[in-house]
């Protein structure tokens, strides 16, 4: 398995056709391959097994405030809110690139998403899709950090997407994912850190369905002040455009950051409201 991580990891690289998306959720193609078992490329925080099709350009707009804990003192976390902007490319149907930049750590990220089995209804009865990142973390401060070196700004991620859709209307995912750091905040920390993702959605009407995922981190320090992150939403399809509204306990949106540094509290109301939409093109 790590070797499958390792092998994903190397891979990365530096929304006007509006299908109803709905409709493909809910439809079978002629060669008998289950279609969308998620409508969003994202389930909430975790990555979807649906792909970009051949030569088309997703922009994808999230937006996350701050924690809606201190109330109006941050205006329910608007004071405190965190964009990233992600640019996804359909290279072919089953291999998708992208590019990001988020505000949370200055981090820019590329991507890589590779469909490596199709769910088939008389046939494997899962999807694959293997994902892996490239992340620079921006904020680091030579000032503050005299030794600091490129290398120290870098983390990768890799994960094993699994997704079966049971029916049109409820759909689960697994994912194992492994990700790495370079610099950790934490000395009992390791680099290298090991996650299963876990999420789903259910179609609630015609047009909105619910998803939730969680992320298990195998083998965060024992001092850690983080969190698993757990994250609640509903999709909204639109003619187009997918809005996709949540709730969760992790501010920041790449694998490395939700997983890696949650500090929310759901028991205590520490939760962070946030959206993604997306534009094909």
């Amino acid at each position: 398995m790590r070797s499958l991580f390792l092998t994903i990891l190397l891979l990365p690289v530096f929304v006007f056709a509006q299908d109803d998306l709905l409709a493909e959720i809910d439809t079978t193609d002629v060669n008998d391959f289950e279609r969308a078992a998620f409508k969003g490329l994202k389930i909430v925080n975790f990555e979807s097994t649906k792909m970009v099709s051949k030569k088309e350009l997703y922009f994808v707009v999230s937006h996350r405030f701050g924690s809606i804990k201190p109330g109006f003192e941050d205006f329910f976390g608007l004071d405190q809110a965190v964009t990233r902007l992600n640019f996804i490319y359909g290279i072919t149907d089953g291999i998708n690139i992208g590019v990001s930049r988020s505000s949370f750590l200055k981090t820019y990220e590329s991507s890589i998403k590779l469909r490596l089995v199709r769910q088939r209804q008389q046939g494997f009865p899962v999807a694959l899709v293997g994902f892996g990142t490239l992340l620079i973390n921006g904020a680091l401060d030579q000032e503050n950090l005299p030794g600091l070196q490129f290398e120290n700004r870098l983390g990768y991620t890799a994960q094993l997407l699994i997704s079966k859709k049971f029916n049109k209307n409820f759909s689960l995912e697994v994912i194992p994912t492994f990700f790495h750091e370079n610099l950790v905040q934490l000395d009992e920390q390791e680099n290298s850190q090991y996650a299963i993702g876990i999420g789903g959605r259910h179609k609630i009407s015609k047009r909105i369905s619910l998803n939730i995922d969680y992320g298990w981190h195998l083998n965060r320090a024992d001092s850690s002040p983080f969190s698993n992150p757990l994250s609640i939403g509903f999709d909204i399809e639109t003619g187009g455009h997918v809005f996709q509204l949540h709730f969760t306990n992790a501010q920041p949106m790449n694998t490395n950051g939700f997983l890696g540094r949650a500090t929310g509290d759901w028991s205590e109301g520490d939760i962070f409201f946030g959206f993604n939409l997306s534009r094909v093109f």
